[in-house]
């Protein structure tokens, strides 16, 4: 069986973040052909245009990272009905220079918020993003995550066995939607 490295960023920056603890479930419950590894955004300083002559370590990581990656998964919140600041910065530094685009691969977008529907908005705003930017995606059935205490523990175990279940038969699609679409 061919394993397939998962290269997941998570919108927010906060250790805290329920997202985060929604990364590490999908981590958790992934079928054991994918691998999903976290690719930092933190440190990244803020997109500018000046530096495409020479970009800044953290963003040379950054793409470095996603080149090392067969697929990505993004794990975002939804700040002010869209994505949070962080994540779009990540996403135009790896977009860039022009030409150099490195997010044309298949491609995830989930997220978690305590709100009843979940990161929709956020979602779709992130989806015509990657539309533009050249990535593949994994559409259906689409993860609008309402987190409620304790749903997801600190070590990333899913309490509720329907949520768990849901996110499993979610990963195992998105492992086949890989497969077809990355050639190894």
């Amino acid at each position: 069986m061919t394993t397939y490295r998962i290269g997941y960023l998570v919108g927010s920056l906060s250790a805290n973040s329920i997202n985060r603890k929604l990364a590490l479930a999908l981590k958790a419950l992934a079928p054991a052909n994918l691998e999903l590894v976290e690719i930092e955004i933190k440190d990244l300083p803020l997109y500018n245009h000046d530096l495409d002559g020479a970009y800044p370590a953290e963003a040379t990581a950054l793409k470095d990272a996603i080149a090392a990656a067969d697929a990505l998964l993004y794990v975002t919140p939804e700040y002010n009905r869209s994505i949070p600041g962080a994540l779009k910065n990540a996403i135009d530094w790896a977009s860039r220079p022009w030409g150099q685009n490195s997010l044309g691969k298949p491609s995830a977008v989930v997220g978690a918020s305590i709100g009843a529907v979940g990161t929709a908005v956020a979602q779709q705003h992130l989806k015509g993003i990657l539309n533009f930017s050249d990535a593949t995606l994994f559409n259906q059935p689409e993860v609008y995550l309402q987190f409620t205490e304790g749903l997801i523990t600190e070590s990333g175990e899913v309490t509720n066995e329907g949520t768990a279940a849901f996110l499993k038969a979610w990963l195992e699609g998105y492992a086949a939607f890989v497969a077809a679409h990355v050639s190894k």
